[in-house]
């Protein structure tokens, strides 16, 4: 008689905010990641997570380790920056993650743009872009406006279309506002992530809510399998697509980066770098609106808030970062199983 197999039971669990860092860097550098490249990463995830935003957050270990350890995501890739006019710095990712090239190329962006009222950082050869609010909001905290558009693998058709042209697209955008956190707004055009899909896979769900995708034929579907090989529906139909075009301009055309309908997923090995492009733009609004652009902004910021059950944009993210601080965020069993099946062992178990 042939011995049971026993396989490991999986829990979900907290982790405080530095735990989950130090767990999120030893998954990354297990599959190929440098200490520096992975603890930067790490910490992008687990904000990620903090701020409510899991689709970006802890979920992404297994593909993010997966691309690595097949190379398709350089994980030792050190980025290089270039001033090429003088408002404008080319940040080259080297086919590695997005956060270290950001992370090179923020401050210099943020010294450019005081000198110069307004500044562009355009990065090419990168992957998944990660929460597009986390670069601006930085700019915001800096006292500048901020810009950022991303493009993306295609899962998005034209609307009327089929065929997956555009990528969900992340843009974000940050402002400063008067003795208080920047307000965020951080969305992308399709009408939910799609990570909420990968992650309903991962959970082995049934189903997904109607309305998130279609299928390869371009039929509705609540199958989360068939939604990962379909398309997903964009924000405000055809206005999401147009959406995803200017973003597409901004995001690769500008950077000569990828375009989404030729990137491979953001979700598994197969497949070349995607090397897909990211454009941030940062603003001085003192140079136009001098001292009083906090004190006008307010202005509209109270008017906002003034009106019942309404919010500035970001608000909710705020209110995530502060119960995380003190309770922690959630390794789930779904990516610990995930890691378990891909070789990691998590010596904290």
């Amino acid at each position: 008689m042939e011995a049971s197999i026993v396989r490991p039971a999986f829990h979900s669990r907290s982790l405080a905010l530095a735990s989950a860092r130090a767990y999120a860097a030893r998954v990354l550098e297990c599959f190929g990641t440098s200490p520096e490249n992975a603890a930067v990463t790490a910490d992008a995830l687990v904000r990620a997570e903090a701020d409510g935003l899991g689709t970006h957050g802890l979920t992404r270990l297994p593909s993010y380790g997966a691309m690595a350890a097949a190379g398709k995501i350089d994980g030792h890739a050190a980025p290089k920056m270039r001033r090429v006019a003088p408002s404008v710095l080319a940040v080259d990712a080297g086919n590695g993650f997005a956060y270290p090239a950001l992370a090179l190329g923020l401050p210099e962006l943020v010294a450019m743009t005081r000198g110069s009222g307004i500044g562009m950082m355009a990065v090419r050869r990168s992957s998944h872009f990660g929460v597009a609010g986390q670069p601006v909001e930085a700019l915001a905290n800096e006292g500048l406006v901020g810009l950022a558009f991303a493009n993306a693998s295609a899962s998005i058709a034209p609307w009327g279309g089929k065929r997956p042209v555009f990528g969900t697209n992340p843009m974000a955008f940050a402002t400063p506002l008067k003795a208080r956190a920047p307000a965020v707004v951080d969305l992308s055009v399709a009408k939910v992530a799609r990570g909420n899909i990968l992650a309903a896979v991962q959970r082995g769900d049934d189903t997904i809510p109607e309305g998130w995708a279609f299928d390869a034929d371009g039929n509705p579907t609540t199958d989360p399998t068939t939604a990962l090989a379909g398309t997903m529906v964009p924000m405000g139909e055809a206005k999401g697509t147009a959406l995803a075009f200017v973003i597409e301009v901004m995001a690769a055309a500008l950077t000569a980066s990828t375009f989404s309908l030729d990137a491979p997923s953001f979700f598994d090995e197969k497949g070349p770098p995607a090397a897909v492009g990211h454009v941030i733009i940062a603003i001085d609004p003192g140079a136009v609106a001098g001292d009083a652009y906090l004190d006008h902004l307010e202005r509209l910021a109270l008017a906002i808030e003034s009106e019942p059950g309404a919010r500035l944009p970001g608000t909710r993210r705020l209110l995530n970062r502060e119960r995380a601080s003190r309770e922690g965020v959630t390794l789930t069993a779904a990516v610990q199983r995930a890691l378990a099946q891909m070789g990691f062992e998590d010596a904290a178990r």
